[in-house]
C-alpha cells in the first residue's frame, strides 16, 4: 500500500512540473535559511565547552562608578598574584595580556610577519585552566622562563614550513629573542582566545613594566585574569571579599571600583563586558527563522489548495470506486513527503555553498563538514517530520472530504465563510510576518546611519591613524610634523593616545577636582595627546585655552560634562583649579574647557573627558590628509614612519572606518535582516501565486460572465487583487504595532537614538502593495483574457 502511495505520488509530481518545482523552491529557501540560523545559534552556543570543569572556571572583572557603571572585562595587574596569595578559593589563577600590532621576524626562514592580534603573554597556570593542549595531547607547557614561547600548529607552518620547531627562535619587537619551546593545537573555531603564539608573563615586563607589573593604580584594558574555582565555591561569598580590596590597595578610589567575577559561559555573550555577541541577537534570529518556515508552510498550502482544483476529478473517481477519506489523506501526505524530502536536500545544499559568504560576514569558522555534525542531522529529522506534517495535514483533509458531486465539476469545496477565513488568516499571517522584518531592517538601517553620520563633536573625515612602536622624545616629534606638513596632502597631524572616539578607546581613571575629599571623587575618561590635538580633530575651546607644548603634564583640559559633573555656574570658574587623576599619576591646573565630543559609541552618554600632554603614552599619530592627495599624503606618512622605525611594518586605519566598527554587531545582524526579509517576501510571493491560481479557479465563472456583461480587463484585474490589498492593509494594521513595540525595545539599548518615523511603515505596506501587484498581476490578466465561452462551458 505504501509502495503504490510513493508511486503515484510520484507520478503526480512529474505530471504538475510547475507546481512541484514552486513547493520545492519555496520549502528549500526556508530550510536553508533555517539551517544557517541553527549552525549560526549552535556555533555561539558551543563557546568554550571544550574545556576541563568549564562551569568552576571565571573571569575577573570590574565595575566602575561614576555618574554611570563602566563595565571592564579587566582588573588591575596586581591583582592576580595578590588574589592567588591572599586567598584560597581557586585551584588555578593565571592572567594574560593580548598584545597586538608586533613584528614576529624569523632569521632562519626570513620571514617577517605584523601580527594585528594572536599574540599573548600568559602565565603558565593559565594552560591548567583552560584546555589548550600540545600535539601530543599533554597540557604541560613549559613557558616559565623568560623569553620563551610555545606556538600554535598552524603558526609553526607559516613560519618554519614542515620543520620541527622546538628550540628554534623568532624576534619579537625588534626586541626579544624568543625560544619556542612546544607546539598547541590549534584552539577550536568556538574560544573566546584565538591566539597563535603564547609567551611567557615574565617576558612582558621587557614591553611593559605596567602591564608586566604588580600596578593597582590603573587597568589595562588588554589583560584578562581567570579562576577555576574549588568545588562548591561560593561566588557571592568571594565577591564579598573583593569588595574589601579598592580600599586596601586603591584607597583614593575605594568608592569608585568593585572586582566581580564573570563566569566562562557569559564571556561570549555578557555586552557589558565587551561579549562577542548578545544572546538575545540569537535567539531573534531563532525566531526568524521560525517565521520564515512558517511563511514557506503557508506557501506550500495556498499553492497546494490552489494546485487541488485541477485534481478534483482524480478525487471524484477514487471516491466512487471506493476510495477512503484515509487513503486519499495518506496519499497526499506522501506527496508532501517527497516535495519536502526534496526541498530538504536542495535547502541544505544551499546552506551549504552559503557558508563562506556567512563566515565573511560574522567571522564564522563553519565549514561543510558541519552539517554532518549529530546535532544538525537531528535537527534536519526534526524538520523533515514536523515540515511534512503542518505543510500536508491541511490540504491533505481538505482533498480527503470533497464531495464527489462537486469534484467533477472541478469545485473542491463549499466557498463557506471558514474556509474563506483560513486562507485569509494564512496570507494575512504571511503579510504581517513580512511586514515585521522590513520594518525591522529600515529601522535599524536608519539607526546605524544615525549613528555613523551624526555630528560627534569632532572632526572624523579623512583622518589617518598610525601606530607607533614607541613614543617619540617631544624634539624629535616636533621635526617629524614640520617635515610632514610641508607634503600638500597633508593639513595636521598630532599624537595622541587614542582619538577621541573609537573601539578600545577606554581610559578610565579617578578624578580629585580641587583638593577634595575622597568620598567626592568621581570617575572620567583620560586623553592623552599634544598640544595639535584639538586643531586636528576640531575640537572647540569654549572657556580658557590650549595648553602649552612642554613635556609635563601639569595643564589639563577638560570637557563641558566634566564641568557639568563639578557643578559649577560658570565653565570659568574651573581656570586654575588644581585637579590630580589616577593617584596623582596626572596633576596639574585645568586652563581650558573644551565643547562636548562623543568618546563612546551611541549606546552610552557622553562621559566627563580631560586632556593631558602625557608625551609618555603618544602611541598613535593622527594625520588630517587633504582629500585630493590622499594617496601622495599616505605614502609620505609611511616614508617618514619607515625612517623612524625601519624594522617595523607600517600600518594604518581610517578613523571614520574606526568608528563604523563600533557598529559592527549591529550592521552585522542587519546584513542578514536584510537577506531573510527578501527571502521572505519572495518566499510569500510564491503562496501568493498559489493562492491566485485558487481564486482564478474558482472565479472562472464571475469572470465569464462579467465579460459577457462588458467588464475591462482593469475592472477584472481588480477583482482579483482587491482582496489582496485588503489582506495587506490588515496586516499593516496588525504588524505595524508589533513591529513598533520590537524596534523601540531595540532602540532602549541606544541613549543616543533616532525617531521611528511613520513612513518606515507606509514604506514596507507598499513594498508588499507593490510586489502582490506584481505577483498577481500575470495570472489576473490571462484569467481576464480567456474567452468567456470556456469559463461557461460547464453551464
Amino acid at each position: 500500500m505504501i509502495r503504490n502511495y510513493f508511486k503515484i505520488a510520484w507520478r503526480n509530481l512529474k505530471k504538475r512540473k510547475g507546481f512541484t518545482l514552486i513547493n520545492i523552491v519555496g520549502l528549500a529557501l526556508g530550510f536553508a535559511c533555517s539551517s544557517i540560523i541553527f549552525l549560526f545559534v549552535q556555533y555561539h552556543l558551543e563557546f568554550d565547552k571544550f574545556h576541563n570543569h568549564p562551569d568552576r572556571i571565571y573571569r575577573f572583572v570590574t565595575e566602575s562608578h561614576g555618574d554611570e557603571i563602566s563595565y571592564i572585562p579587566s582588573v588591575p595587574p596586581g591583582f592576580t598574584n595578590t588574589f592567588r596569595s591572599d586567598f584560597d578559593y581557586a585551584e588555578k589563577v593565571a592572567k594574560i595580556v593580548n598584545w597586538e600590532d608586533r613584528v614576529i621576524f624569523v632569521e632562519e626562514s626570513n620571514i617577517r610577519l605584523n601580527l594585528k592580534k594572536g599574540i599573548v603573554f600568559a602565565q603558565k597556570d593559565f594552560f591548567d585552566i583552560f584546555n589548550f593542549p600540545l600535539l601530543n595531547g599533554s597540557n604541560d607547557v613549559n613557558i616559565s622562563e623568560v623569553n620563551t614561547a610555545v606556538i600554535t600548529e598552524s603558526m609553526a607552518k607559516r613560519l618554519f614550513g614542515d620543520s620541527n620547531p622546538v628550540n628554534k627562535t623568532f624576534e619579537l619587537g625588534n626586541q626579544e629573542t624568543i625560544t619556542i619551546t612546544g607546539v598547541l593545537k590549534d584552539q577550536p573555531a568556538a574560544s573566546f582566545l584565538q591566539g597563535d603564539i603564547f609567551i611567557s608573563f615574565d617576558t612582558l615586563k621587557r614591553f611593559s613594566k605596567f602591564m608586566g607589573g604588580e600596578e593597582w593604580w590603573a587597568i589595562g584594558l588588554n589583560l584578562q585574569s581567570f579562576a577555576r574555582l574549588h568545588p562548591g565555591q561560593d561566588v557571592s561569598q568571594i565577591e564579598a571579599v573583593l569588595k574589601t580590596l579598592p580600599a586596601k590597595y586603591r584607597p583614593d578610589e575605594k568608592n569608585l571600583h568593585q572586582y566581580k567575577l564573570q563566569s566562562l559561559s557569559d564571556v561570549h555573550f555578557d555586552q557589558r563586558y565587551n561579549g562577542h555577541i548578545d544572546i538575545k541577537v540569537l535567539w531573534v534570529f531563532a525566531l526568524i527563522g521560525l517565521l520564515i518556515l512558517i511563511i514557506a508552510c503557508i506557501n506550500f498550502i495556498n499553492i497546494s489548495t490552489a494546485q487541488s482544483s485541477y485534481r478534483s476529478k482524480e478525487v471524484g473517481v477514487r471516491k466512487v470506486l471506493g476510495g477512503l477519506r484515509g487513503h486519499l489523506f495518506w496519499q497526499f501526505m506522501c506527496e508532501t513527503f517527497l516535495i519536502v524530502i526534496f526541498a530538504l536536500i536542495v535547502g541544505v545544499i544551499i546552506c551549504g555553498v552559503s557558508l563562506p559568504y556567512f563566515n565573511t560576514i560574522f567571522e564564522l569558522k563553519l565549514h561543510f563538514s558541519s552539517l554532518l555534525n549529530p546535532s544538525f542531522l537531528v535537527f534536519i529529522g526534526i524538520l523533515l517530520v514536523v515540515i511534512t506534517f503542518l505543510s500536508g495535514i491541511y490540504p491533505g483533509i481538505l482533498l480527503a472530504r470533497i464531495n464527489p458531486v462537486f469534484a467533477f465539476k472541478r469545485i473542491l469545496f463549499q466557498n463557506t465563510p471558514s474556509n474563506n477565513l483560513t486562507r485569509k488568516v494564512l496570507v494575512t499571517s504571511q503579510f504581517v510576518i513580512s511586514i515585521i522584518l522590513v520594518v525591522s531592517a529600515i529601522a535599524i538601517n536608519k539607526q546605524i546611519q544615525y549613528a555613523i553620520n551624526s555630528d560627534l563633536g569632532f572632526e572624523k573625515s579623512a583622518i589617518v591613524m598610525v601606530n607607533i612602536p614607541k613614543p617619540l622624545e617631544q624634539s624629535k616629534l616636533k621635526v617629524v610634523k614640520q617635515r610632514l606638513s610641508r607634503h600638500i596632502g597633508i593639513e595636521k597631524i598630532t599624537a595622541c593616545f587614542a582619538p577621541p572616539s573609537a573601539a578600545k578607546n577606554e581610559w578610565n581613571a579617578a578624578v580629585r577636582f580641587n583638593n577634595k575629599d575622597e568620598n567626592e571623587l568621581f570617575s572620567a575618561q583620560m586623553k592623552v595627546a599634544d598640544i595639535d590635538y584639538l586643531q586636528t580633530f576640531g575640537l572647540e575651546v569654549l572657556e580658557g585655552r590650549n595648553f602649552f607644548e612642554r613635556d609635563s603634564a601639569d595643564e589639563i583640559l577638560v570637557n563641558k560634562t566634566f564641568a557639568k559633573k563639578i557643578g559649577v555656574k560658570s565653565l570659568n570658574e574651573l581656570l586654575g583649579r588644581p585637579v590630580s587623576f589616577a593617584d596623582g599619576v596626572v596633576k596639574g591646573r585645568i586652563v581650558g574647557v573644551v565643547n562636548d565630543f562623543h568618546d563612546k559609541d551611541f549606546h552610552q552618554d557622553i562621559s566627563p573627558i580631560f586632556i593631558a600632554p602625557l608625551s609618555s603614552s603618544f602611541y598613535q599619530w593622527a594625520v588630517k590628509v587633504n582629500l585630493d592627495h590622499i594617496s601622495s599624503g599616505i605614502e609620505e606618512i609611511e616614508k617618514e614612519w619607515s625612517q623612524l622605525f625601519p624594522n617595523y611594518i607600517f600600518d594604518y586605519t581610517f578613523l571614520d572606518d574606526q568608528i563604523s566598527l563600533m557598529y559592527q554587531q549591529e550592521s552585522r545582524s542587519l546584513s542578514l535582516l536584510k537577506l531573510f526579509s527578501a527571502l521572505a517576501i519572495f518566499i510569500g510571493s510564491l503562496g501568493i501565486y498559489g493562492l491566485i491560481l485558487f481564486f482564478a479557479v474558482q472565479k472562472t465563472k464571475e469572470i465569464g460572465i462579467r465579460k459577457v456583461l462588458g467588464s475591462s480587463v482593469g475592472g477584472i484585474l481588480w477583482i482579483m487583487s482587491k482582496d489582496f490589498f485588503k489582506l495587506i492593509l490588515m496586516a499593516g494594521i496588525i504588524g505595524s504595532p508589533i513591529a513598533w513595540c520590537f524596534i523601540n525595545s531595540w532602540l532602549q539599548n541606544f541613549n543616543y537614538r533616532t525617531q521611528v518615523s511613520w513612513w518606515i511603515f507606509g514604506f514596507a505596506i507598499s513594498i508588499l502593495l507593490i510586489i502582490t501587484l506584481v505577483t498577481i498581476s500575470y495570472q489576473a490578466l490571462k484569467a481576464a483574457r480567456t474567452n468567456p465561452i470556456k469559463c461557461l462551458r460547464t453551464e
